[in-house]
């Protein structure tokens, strides 16, 4: 097959493909969707003589009927059919599609980066507050809890503004 490709390092890459973006993947066997990402990911699609039609063709080519995935295995009869079409007068076809991906991890190319600066920081500047708002922080912008709220519910069982609160111990017979 390919002797001259480490096969520990493409074992490697393809148990990390077949996590990538899975929190319960195992890196056994790996999806349509994964084994499109790594063709691509490691140039074995070249837009001009393998496609990502022809890598999926491929796909369902090698899997067992019923199943979802493609094992270890099944990957490297699907590199060597793809390996056919991308080094076609080659007899080092196999060994070079091996090597594309032998030592490759999945790439977090156009995934969203988080946002340093920008709004989150002109929302949380407690000096531009204003209104009943204002009065819930102190000078270095720390909050001052129940205290900087005014209108804090009295839990005496009165109604409130009612004159003879807490007398009813004192009416009552003992």
């Amino acid at each position: 097959m390919a002797d001259a490709v480490d096969m520990d390092a493409f074992a490697e890459s393809f148990k990390a493909f077949a996590i990538q973006g899975d929190t319960k993947a195992t890196g056994k066997d790996m999806t349509n969707k994964n084994w499109a990402k790594m063709c691509k990911d490691c140039k074995v699609i070249d837009g001009k003589k393998v496609t990502g039609t022809d890598v999926d063709i491929v796909f369902s080519k090698v899997k067992d009927k019923s199943a979802r995935t493609i094992t270890l295995g099944q990957c490297k009869t699907a590199l060597e059919e793809l390996s056919a079409k991308r080094f076609p007068k080659d007899d080092e076809g196999k060994n070079k599609t091996f090597a594309l991906i032998a030592g490759k991890k999945p790439g977090t190319t156009g995934a969203t980066k988080a946002v340093k600066a920008g709004g989150v920081d002109r929302l949380t500047d407690t000096s531009q507050y204003t209104g009943s708002h204002k009065e819930r922080f102190d000078a270095s912008g720390k909050g001052k809890g129940l205290e900087g709220r005014e209108d804090r519910a009295e839990n005496t069982g009165y109604v409130g503004a009612y004159k003879e609160a807490g007398t009813y111990d004192k009416k009552v017979k003992k």
